[in-house]
């Protein structure tokens, strides 16, 4: 895999911009990680303290800068509010794979915000960083996000118990997977049929 700097814009989508963060999202930042039932199915308990977020943005800065991670912001383009968040990270760079990870603001949500900015998130890892494989790890109670993984072609590959402890909550995780192939050929699929 080529290492890569993203650019400030990474894409576009019709109703949306996906791009880096920076300091000036802090505040809606904070209120997408703060609030409980968008962080019901995360990995860590939801944020109470503002400095959370300005260490989370500090730590994603340092992770474009190190080319290890990326987590970008999903901006709506209609008034540029920062709706959500969508992530590449976990790179296995001989295996040309990663995990992705997302998250959207309780706001936002129903209105298939998060599988746009996916799919155009999935073309990128699979084009501009030449990856081969996407994985994610979502609890298995949020059926909201799977049915959002199983939409844009991933297949539930397994599950691991008890694998998350957050607070006094145990989960298990179901894992999903894409291959390039795969979504290569339903890009066809789906250009074909138009």
């Amino acid at each position: 895999m080529t290492t890569h700097t993203p650019a400030l814009t990474l894409f576009e989508t019709d109703r949306l911009r996906v791009r880096r963060l920076s300091a000036q999202d802090t505040p809606a930042y904070f209120a997408i990680f703060s609030h409980p039932e968008v962080m019901r199915y995360w990995s860590t308990p939801p944020w109470t303290s503002f400095a959370q977020a300005e260490e989370s943005i500090a730590a994603v800065q340092e992770g474009y800068r190190s080319g290890e991670w990326f987590r970008y912001g999903v901006e709506r383009k209609e008034d540029r509010a920062l709706i959500g968040v969508c992530a590449l990270f976990n790179f296995h760079k001989p295996s040309r794979r990663a995990e992705i990870g997302y998250a959207l603001g309780r706001p936002y949500w129903g209105q298939g915000y998060m599988r746009e900015a996916l799919n155009g998130l999935i073309a990128y890892a699979f084009t501009t960083l030449d990856l081969n494989r996407l994985e994610a790890d979502i609890d298995p109670r949020n059926a909201a996000s799977a049915r959002t993984l199983e939409r844009l072609g991933f297949a539930k590959e397994g599950e691991m118990r008890e694998r998350w402890i957050v607070g006094e909550d145990v989960t298990d995780t179901w894992w999903y997977g894409l291959l390039w192939q795969e979504w290569q050929k339903a890009k066809e699929t789906n250009a074909d049929a138009c």
